[in-house]
């Protein structure tokens, strides 16, 4: 089977499991629930991300334009240090480090409950930090985990309710959110996700030369 055969019949396993309600999604409590893999690479585990603005996840995504706001959403994306790292560490093991990045989002089951973890989340954590505080650390809550290899992306999507909860109440920001990310092609490089000091985007637009 060739790769491009592959990728379709991945893509195609992945829009039927989306095809089920929020009930079958497979939720866990946090504290079973699978959080993000290094395999050996614990190097990695140093690397930062920080919260992503909804502009900023929307553009990554390829849905800039949306109609929905997607209050229900938290992501966090790879900081510049962590891409030129990966980079970095990719060239110094000769191709054997990993040069792929990851991508967490969270879509919370109301805007209520998203605004008061957001409180107590940091603005920018160590990947090997995720696990422990973003994900086990949500006491009293269960997740459904989703996740998707774009290239040199690795997206995990969490899907976060209250234990007893059997409703989903932002089930379309979830839906659209997992429909988008598996329709997305590779990412090649992170161009996309290179930002500068004050940059309120991930697409930079220099200011536009005023003549004399």
């Amino acid at each position: 089977m060739d790769e491009n055969s592959d990728k379709k019949k991945k893509k195609n396993k992945a829009k039927a499991k989306l095809s089920k309600s929020a009930s079958d999604f497979s939720f866990k409590p946090s504290s079973d629930v699978k959080g993000l893999r290094f395999g050996g690479q614990f190097i990695v585990k140093s690397f930062t991300v920080r919260r992503a603005r909804t502009a900023e996840l929307l553009r990554l995504i390829s849905l800039p334009h949306a109609q929905s706001s997607f209050p229900s959403t938290s992501a966090f994306i790879p900081t510049n240090f962590t891409i030129l790292a990966h980079k970095a560490w990719h060239t110094l093991t000769l191709g054997l480090g990993t040069k792929t990045s990851k991508v967490v989002v969270f879509v919370f089951e109301s805007e209520n409950m998203k605004v008061t973890v957001e409180r107590l989340w940091p603005i920018e954590i160590a990947l090997g930090e995720v696990n422990k505080k973003l994900i086990r650390g949500q006491i009293g809550t269960e997740m459904a985990r989703f996740k998707f290899r774009k290239g040199c992306i690795t997206f995990y999507v969490y899907a976060v309710r209250r234990i007893g909860n059997f409703r989903f109440g932002c089930v379309d920001d979830l839906k659209t959110i997992l429909q988008t990310v598996v329709d997305l092609n590779d990412f090649i490089d992170h161009t996309a996700m290179l930002a500068i000091p004050k940059q309120r985007s991930i697409h930079y637009a220099p200011p536009l030369a005023v003549a004399p």
